[in-house]
């Protein structure tokens, strides 16, 4: 009798030590898949950016020459948009949290807790 109740307990100690194992691995797991959709997600929208980016410095250029070719010198288009960017740099600057840091901030607690 003592000998069954003693094969019991270890088998139900064996039980829960791989329960808990399994838990954990679970648990590994699920982080490894939650960080790589992530990563994944912000690897692919920095790459759309950059080629965003990319377009966007090249129609500024362009833009500030035509500019500059209307209003007499080259640079003069260059100055206008800059200024241009000034203004639209303070206007982000001061929207930045609520346009930026909780949109972001509420997409990654949507992926971890998907």
């Amino acid at each position: 009798m003592e000998n069954s109740i003693h094969d019991h307990l270890e088998s139900l100690f064996i039980k829960t030590r791989d329960y808990v194992d399994n838990n954990i691995d679970l648990s590994k797991l699920k982080a490894v898949d939650k960080s790589s959709d992530i990563i994944s997600t912000v690897i692919s929208k920095m790459v759309v950016f950059l080629v965003f980016i990319i377009f966007l410095l090249t129609i500024n250029i362009g833009f500030a020459l035509l500019l500059g070719d209307y209003l007499g010198r080259v640079f003069y288009g260059f100055f206008v948009l800059a200024g241009f960017y000034l203004i639209a740099g303070f206007i982000f600057i001061s929207m930045r949290k609520k346009w930026f840091k909780e949109p972001i901030s509420n997409m990654i607690i949507q992926k971890f807790l998907k």
